[in-house]
């Protein structure tokens, strides 16, 4: 008699497709060129008001968007009914998304105010280590050697552009720890984002966590007493281009990216984030690059690659597995044997494994 049973749904020889790499590029270069907007913002405004101006714009373009296509929903009738996603789990989501943003850019920016542009370099590149180590700890994830030796190379690579410039000393201690809990931060705001992107859109994410990530840098903005909003046109277009840019484009790609990819093969793949903002500001400002900076940077994308062809860099899919119902014999003696067949037919069946047609014949007569 067949018994209903359920177990996980896994994809065998799964790989990110192009569109997720893709996406993946594109958040990097989006949130890279987020270091030459600050350079001319700061101009007029501290990069306090900076980041909170690229919330609030970012809040209000994705509200009129969202407002614009709910009427036109509504005109053409297009709209059915339907429950409301935001539960208590999903608001606290958003709201420690909005909050890990906002603080992983206000301590980075505070850091720079206290330390060297090395030492808050390199202490904020150790992101993908918080954030493999948060989910060894918490979400009970393991990494295969491959994907460890990868991200070891990425690390190593990136540290070894800003290690001449690094600096000892206790005066910037502070600084150092602000760096420090900045990379953690964002490693908290990546593994959240990647739960939160299974119930959400990616909009309505960038949506709700620019508009938190607002209502907190506010009162810093404040209490730093300097200028709020710009005072030109042309900072004002640099401010706007940073929420298009940065936030919108990149943060919502970033979201995409995770659908598919860990979020710890992200913060891995980030890393080439200061290395690129090194190649723009030697572009737009005329700032050093010399032969280290670029023979790190090909030594950080092998790193990347080793990593990316890693098991470990896919979503762990063990942590909230989809399960799937399959029929099997009830008889305890073919149970296992029955179990295995039944996998194998829903794998055949989404076309995920192509087994010759002899070897189901040769399972079925066992």
């Amino acid at each position: 008699m067949p018994h209903p049973i359920q177990v996980p749904e896994r994809s065998l020889g799964k790989t990110p497709t192009i569109a997720t790499i893709a996406s993946l590029c594109l958040a990097l270069l989006s949130i890279a060129s987020a270091a030459i907007f600050i350079k001319f913002s700061e101009q007029e405004i501290s990069p306090y008001a900076t980041a909170f101006n690229r919330f609030w714009i970012t809040t209000v373009i994705l509200g009129l968007w969202s407002g614009v296509s709910a009427v036109r929903r509504k005109q053409e009738n297009s709209e059915t009914p339907k429950s409301s996603p935001y539960t208590g789990a999903i608001i606290g989501q958003l709201f420690l998304v909005g909050f890990f943003l906002a603080a992983d850019l206000i301590l980075w920016a505070w850091s720079l105010t206290q330390t060297s542009v090395a030492n808050a370099t390199l202490l904020a590149n150790l992101t993908p280590v918080f954030s493999c180590l948060g989910g060894w700890l918490f979400c009970q994830r393991r990494f295969d050697q491959q994907f460890l030796l990868g991200m070891a190379i990425a690390i190593a690579a990136v540290f070894v552009i800003g290690c001449n410039d690094c600096q000892l000393a206790s005066g910037k201690f502070l600084g150092d720890i602000a760096a420090l809990i900045a990379a953690v931060c964002f490693s908290v705001y990546l593994s959240v984002l990647e739960r939160l992107q299974n119930q959400l859109g990616a909009t309505k994410i960038v949506f709700w966590s620019s508009a938190i990530a607002t209502l907190v840098s506010l009162p810093i903005v404040l209490i730093d007493g300097g200028q709020v909003f710009p005072t030109s046109w042309q900072g004002w277009l640099i401010v706007i281009s940073l929420a298009g840019v940065c936030q919108i484009l990149g943060q919502g790609m970033l979201v995409h990216s995770l659908n598919q990819l860990s979020s710890e093969f992200v913060a891995l793949f980030l890393l080439l984030e200061p290395v690129l903002a090194g190649v723009g500001a030697w572009a737009l400002f005329s700032e050093q690059l010399g032969l280290l900076n670029l023979v790190a940077f090909a030594i950080a994308l092998v790193g990347v690659y080793v990593s990316l062809s890693s098991p470990s860099a896919l979503r762990d899919e063990a942590i909230q597995p989809s399960l799937v119902t399959l029929q099997v014999e009830t008889d305890p003696k073919n149970r296992e044997q029955e179990v295995v067949k039944a996998v194998l037919n829903s794998c055949i069946a989404k076309k995920e494994i192509s087994v010759p047609e002899t070897a189901l014949v040769g399972m079925k007569r066992s």
